[in-house]
């Protein structure tokens, strides 16, 4: 009954959120490298195999996308000393620094949505956001 108008809203929002971040976050880093620089961030070190469940993309999609962030100096790859086959991606201190400035970015941009409705209705959002997710 309400999904035609609910995908409608959903779809608007999401395009101007990712729009007004790719804006922000320009020219350092991308949406996309933020979100692996938080992964990163969180698990200390990954495989580039490990990011494809996150990302829900290809191999190759994630090697173009390791490649640009390592050539911009937010990760390095270091062989494993026991088994040379093994590359894991570390964050480096300008990829933090950018993984920082990016989250003050969303959380700004997030907030100035949310301010747009009182502070009961925000927690009425979030909360019927959250069964909707569940």
């Amino acid at each position: 009954m309400y999904s035609d108008e609910f995908g409608k809203l959903w779809l608007k929002l999401s395009k101007e959120l990712k729009n007004q971040m790719e804006v922000g976050l320009a020219p350092t880093i991308t949406e996309g490298q933020l979100n692996v620089l938080e992964l990163l961030l969180v698990h200390e070190r990954m495989k580039p195999s490990d990011l494809i469940e996150y990302l829900s993309t290809t191999p190759a999609a994630v090697t173009t996308l390791l490649d640009r962030m390592e050539k911009a100096e937010l990760i390095t790859r270091v062989r494993d000393e026991k088994d040379r086959r093994i590359v894991w991606i570390h964050v480096t201190g300008k990829g933090k620094a950018e993984c920082e400035r990016g989250r003050g970015i969303r959380e700004e941009l997030l907030d100035s949505y949310l301010n747009r409705v009182s502070a009961h209705n925000q927690k009425l959002l979030i909360y019927l956001l959250g069964k909707v997710a569940n």
